[in-house]
């Protein structure tokens, strides 16, 4: 039988993280949906409330670690635990390397780098101090091995998700917490969705077994499927959620 957990979710307001946050409380699991669009995060959280789940918003600028740690802290307070923690809040990228929009640049580092990193101390440590043995997932992607142009700050970024979860995992399994990475496509998000007009959306779909792009709930299925006991030999690695895509590359 399910033992409800509780399951901190970074960009819970759409995307893969809203199907994320909804996947978890489908399953019995109490969901913090944390993200900075208050108004995205909140209607996540009444889908949660409707279908009979429990969930609260937290409002969280990943860029900043003092929000992120007050965001664990917060998580531990109201439900006394954190068993899951979920970085996958994200923007795309910042244009091509030699006309970077320097703004830009920094704030992708900043919320897709940094902000992970946050997310897996803050965690890390968390659980650590109440002795619970929990799973950090972090949203990487296929293009943290796979170059495409006008992307350079994403890739960056990406790559360094890969890196850090490897490198946590092997630091904070002495206390029985996983640290795993899942590397999504070409998925059905706005992000992907705003490469309409340098046509790298449709070479996107080419790339996809089956010609569609990848649907959000299909990676929150993988997601929560990573964060499963049974699932516990999973440690270090990236999963692949791309539907082929970089074995196409």
């Amino acid at each position: 039988m399910h033992t409800s957990r509780v399951v901190v979710i970074t960009g819970g307001a759409s995307g893969i993280g809203r199907e994320t946050c909804l996947k978890f409380a489908r399953e019995g699991d109490r969901v913090v949906v944390a993200d900075y669009n208050e108004t995205g995060g909140q209607e996540t959280v009444q889908l949660i409330k409707n279908a009979g789940g429990e969930a609260v918003f937290i409002r969280v600028d990943v860029s900043k670690q003092q929000e992120v740690e007050k965001l664990v802290d917060k998580a531990v307070e109201i439900y006394d635990g954190i068993d899951v923690m979920f970085n996958n809040a994200g923007i795309g990228g910042a244009g091509p390397v030699l006309t970077q929009n320097m703004d830009l640049y920094h704030r992708t580092i900043n919320i897709n780098q940094h902000g992970v990193a946050y997310g897996i101390m803050a965690a890390g440590n968390k659980m650590k101090d109440l002795g619970i043995k929990g799973v950090i997932i972090n949203t990487a992607s296929v293009f943290g091995f796979l170059a495409s142009p006008g992307t350079f700050a994403y890739h960056a970024t990406k790559g360094a998700v890969i890196m850090m979860s490897k490198s946590a995992a092997l630091e904070l399994s002495p206390y029985g917490i996983r640290v795993v990475a899942v590397a999504p496509g070409a998925v059905d998000t706005p992000i992907i969705q705003g490469f309409k007009d340098n046509g790298l959306l449709n070479k996107m779909r080419a790339n996809v077994m089956g010609g569609e792009l990848t649907k959000p709930e299909s990676v929150a299925n993988t997601v929560y499927l990573i964060s499963l006991k049974d699932a516990e030999a999973i440690n270090g690695s990236v999963v692949m959620a791309d539907q082929g895509y970089a074995s196409f590359k």
